[in-house]
């Protein structure tokens, strides 16, 4: 069975976005094409990563309809990528993780980033799930449902 065959068989939503944007690089990646980088030097620069690896990633998240390349400005031979509408649909989750990860993995008063509303310098408000009435839910007032 190959990898395509797999991730159509599994019924699980999460278990299916993993399959796509659940590896380091594939999320630092989208993460670093919401701060505006899109060429793969850029990329490369960022992230650190081997250049192999970073091409790999980077035609996963092409195939997968996330990022799509279009030439580079300026008339320029390079091509770059940019965020489809469905890659900018992972920035909830990107934020996410960044709120997560700020609350849990540091340190009081240890030095991180921040992502902050470019009109008020403010943070963004902690993400949560909401029910459709807009009333915050945790995991103990939801279930999962198999749909046929």
């Amino acid at each position: 069975m190959n990898s395509r065959t797999m991730k159509d068989a599994q019924p699980c939503p999460v278990a299916r976005s993993v399959d796509v944007v659940g590896d380091r690089w594939s999320l630092l990646i989208v993460r670093d094409a919401f701060d505006g980088v899109g060429r793969f030097s850029d990329f490369q620069r960022s992230l650190g990563v081997a250049r192999n690896i970073l091409s790999d990633r980077l035609r996963r998240l092409v195939d997968a309809g996330i990022l799509a390349t279009r030439p580079a400005a300026r008339g320029s031979a390079y091509q770059e990528y940019v965020l489809t509408e469905q890659g900018k649909s992972l920035f909830p989750v990107v934020v996410a993780l960044r709120q997560w990860g700020e609350r849990h993995l540091f340190a009081d008063g240890e030095r991180h980033s921040e992502l902050v509303d470019k009109r008020t310098g403010q943070p963004l408000h902690a993400m949560a799930p909401r029910a459709m009435d807009g009333q915050v839910v945790s995991p103990e007032d939801t279930e999962v449902r198999k749909r046929s």
